[in-house]
Order: structure tokens, then sequence, then C-alpha cells
């Protein structure tokens, strides 16, 4: 049976009422859009992140060792380096680094951690164990490789010049400049004169430090390179200047040790300066790893090497008692221990060996009016020694920097000129590193009947003709 309108009609209001509650219910509280809101919040954030200087913190992914045992793991075990995906996926969640950390270079100190200092109780330093039979073991690796002769013609022995500088950048922005320049200077002598060149910006080791750097890298060539007959150690700061002269190797046919001297200075008045370590030329022998070992003993740093300073100070001539050098302590042995290996010494005198920078820099227009590159000598000096200045911008330098700088550049120009000279060009002068034509005769170098061209030109032919 149908109800009454009335009551149909008071249904639906009720069933109206009730709906017009519910959509009252679901209207938002706010009638702000949220999406406004957010983006008023979240703009200035991001605009402040884009535009400071504030670095976001960088991510650190540590791996483990799956083959070793957490539990037993050392506390102290060092993760091996990532994958290169892994390395890619890390750097790619890393920000940027300031330009001050990108070009940072951790210190000597801090790349390689030092070893515990020597003290005066300590068992000596040695630079290895003693090889009583290596001449013999070397003469039969020789007989056995006939292909790397120690002798490439006779009475021309194969000859290695060794040469470094720091592992550090240096701290003078035109140091580093400099000491490529030297670098490029010691290779074109070499090839010149066919000699191989090693060249080493590592501290072998930690406790041969400074000046006693080259003695553990002599060891360490003269083993790994027995084909090499002579080694011959030159200073970063050494500059050759006459590029056609070559020592004389028949000359020291006895001799094992070639250095600049005189026999007055280093045995006589045992002089601290009557000879120089920048440069000289050793012998590939059981002699020389001897004397290498022997003088290595006195250059440790810490307490060694000050203990030995002060020894120097009362035993040579016009030394102060600061830490022990390596040319002291060569002086020091030769005089102290002449009996044991003076025969085996050569102190030359008669070219220069080493040359000292400031007697010479300041001539080189007028050698060059007078005389002519091969003398070697105070004429035309074999090498330009920069005793005292510090390239790299180092303390201790003992002369100002910008007359170093000036010197250095006159000296490697004045050698410059002479391999530029061979395919017609030289610098405008001495001071400057602008070039000029000064003739156009090197489309046919073969021809060329001057011995000096024909002799630095052509290398091979200087070997087998000495």
């Amino acid at each position: 049976m149908s109800r009454p309108s009335s009551a149909m009609a008071e249904e639906h209001a009720a069933g109206g009422q009730a709906g017009g509650e519910r959509r009252a219910r679901q209207k938002p509280m706010f009638t702000v859009p949220i999406i406004t809101v957010v983006l008023l919040i979240v703009a200035p954030c991001a605009l402040f992140l884009f535009t400071s200087d504030v670095a976001l913190p960088r991510i650190r992914i540590e791996y483990v060792r799956r083959d070793i045992p957490a539990a037993s793991a050392p506390a102290n075990l060092k993760a091996p380096p990532p994958s290169p995906e892994a390395a890619v996926a890390v750097s790619s969640l890393m920000p940027p680094l300031p330009p001050e950390a990108a070009v940072a270079v951790p210190s000597e100190e801090q790349q390689q951690p030092l070893p515990p200092v020597r003290q005066l109780t300590d068992r000596p330093y040695s630079l290895g164990p003693a090889v009583p039979d290596y001449d013999a073991r070397r003469a039969a690796w020789l007989a056995a490789h006939p292909g790397f002769p120690a002798f490439v013609a006779p009475g021309r022995p194969r000859v290695l010049v060794v040469t470094g500088s720091s592992p550090r950048r240096c701290s003078d922005p035109e140091g580093d400049h400099v000491l490529l320049r030297a670098f490029k200077n010691k290779a074109d002598y070499c090839r010149v004169h066919g000699f191989d060149i090693f060249y080493s910006n590592a501290v072998l080791e930690a406790e041969m430090s400074g000046f006693w750097t080259k003695l553990p890298l002599l060891r360490a060539l003269m083993v790994a390179h027995p084909e090499t007959e002579l080694l011959w150690w030159v200073d970063s700061d050494v500059v050759f200047t006459d590029m056609l002269f070559e020592p004389p190797w028949g000359k020291y046919a006895r001799h094992n040790l070639v250095i600049h001297g005189w026999d007055e200075a280093v045995y006589g008045a045992r002089n601290w300066i009557g000879t120089n370590a920048g440069s000289f030329v050793i012998r590939n022998c059981r002699w020389s790893l001897d004397l290498l070992d022997a003088w290595a003993k006195m250059g440790p740093r810490g307490p060694v090497r000050e203990r030995y300073g002060k020894i120097f100070a009362e035993a040579l001539s016009n030394r102060a008692a600061y830490e022990a050098d390596d040319q002291s302590a060569l002086v020091y042995l030769l005089a102290t221990q002449r009996d044991k290996w003076a025969d085996k010494v050569f102190l030359e005198s008669s070219y220069l060996l080493h040359g000292y920078w400031k007697a010479i820099v300041d001539r080189y227009e007028e050698m060059r009016s007078k005389w002519q590159p091969g003398l070697g000598d105070d004429r035309w000096p074999l090498v330009t020694h920069f005793v005292g200045c510090k390239p790299c911008g180092e303390q201790g330098a003992s002369y100002e920097a910008s007359r170093c700088r000036q010197g250095m550049e006159r000296a490697l120009n004045f050698a410059d000129d002479q391999i530029l000279n061979l395919y017609g060009f030289q610098h405008d002068s001495l001071n400057t590193t602008a070039v000029r034509r000064v003739r156009n005769d090197t489309g046919r170098p073969m021809d060329a009947d001057d011995d000096e061209i024909g002799r630095l030109l052509h290398p091979t032919f200087r070997a087998a003709k000495p």
C-alpha cells in the first residue's frame, strides 16, 4: 500500500538535509590553494642552496671485506678501493669541491707516514744488504745479455744521467716551470750525447730526505741496470751550459768516483766546500755500493743527522754545527778514511763539472764573443750550478729569488741557443724567451761542413767516433 504524499515529502526533505550536511563536512577548511603554499615555502630554500657557498654534506661509502668475518676483522682494516661503477655512482651524489679544495696538495708527510726516528743507539742505517760478489754477478749478466753492453763503443761507456726534484708542487708559482726548463736542458744534453736519463720525484726512503734522497736512488738504479757503466748525478738546479763538451771517460778508467774538487782542499784543509756533491759520476760496481752505504749511515733524519752535523763542525773547516748534509759527509768520509777510498776517487778541476753560477752568468756574452762550445772550463763551462738558490721557492735560500731567477733564465737561454742554432734560430737576448731566425740553411743539414753541427745533430756518429 502506498504511503501518503505528506510522508513522502517529509522523507525527501530529511534526505536532502542529510546530504547537505555531508557536503558541508567535505569542504576544505582553507580556501588558499595548496600548490601555491608549497611553492612559496620551497622556492626560497632552493634558491638559497643553489646560490650560497654552503657545501652540502658529502656521502661516504665504506666497503667491508667479505672474505674476513666481521667478528675477527681488525679495527684498523682499510677498505679496498671501490669499483669504477661505484665510484661513478658516489661521485654523482657529491657536490663539486670548492676551488681551494680542488687544488690542495697534501704534504710529503701526509702522503707517506714517517717511520720512527732512528736513535743513536739503534742499528746504523743501511741502503740494503751487502753484495760481496756483485762485480762477478754483473759480469755474468753482461755476458749473458750481449744486446745490452756496458760500453756502446770502444772507450765509450753507457752513461745514465740521474736527476730529480721534490714530490710536492713548488710554493713559488713559477718554480715548476723553471724545473721543467731545467729538465728539458738535461734531456737536450743527453739526446746530443746518446746518454740515458732518469728523473725521480719520489722519496724512496723517508729517513733519507732532503739532500740525502739521491743515495737510495743511485743504489736502486745500479742494481736494476747492470748494463749501465756510469751514473751521473746532477741536482735539479744544475744547468748544462756546454752542450758539446763530454767528459773524457778514458781518463777515469781506473777510478770509480769522479767529482769536482781539489786534493789540497779535501785531504789537506778538510774544507767542506773542497768539493761539490751536486754533480758527480759514479761507476756501477761493488766499490760504489760500499761507498754509498758508508756515506748513507750519516744521513738518517733526527738525532743521527744532528750528531754528525756536530762532528763535521769539529772535523771540517769553515763549517758550522748544523745538521749533516751529504756534501760534508762525503768530504769527512774521504778525509778520515783516505786509505780506503782515495785511490778510486778522481777530484776533477781541469773543467767545470761544477761551476758556481755567480761567477758565470754575467759572462755569457763575453764567452760567445771569444770562444766556442766544447771547452768545458771557465771559458765555456760544462755546468752552471745555482748553489744557494731555491728554484721551487723553498725556505733557506742564500740569495734573492729574483737574482737567482734572472741567472737561471740566462743560463737556460745560453744553453738553448746552442740547440736552436742548429736549426737556424737564436734568442733575441739571454734575458728573454723570444727567438728569431738567424739563417735559413736547415733544408739540407746532412750537407753541413761544420763539425760542431754534425756532432750535435747526429749523436750516433758521435757515439761511434769519440
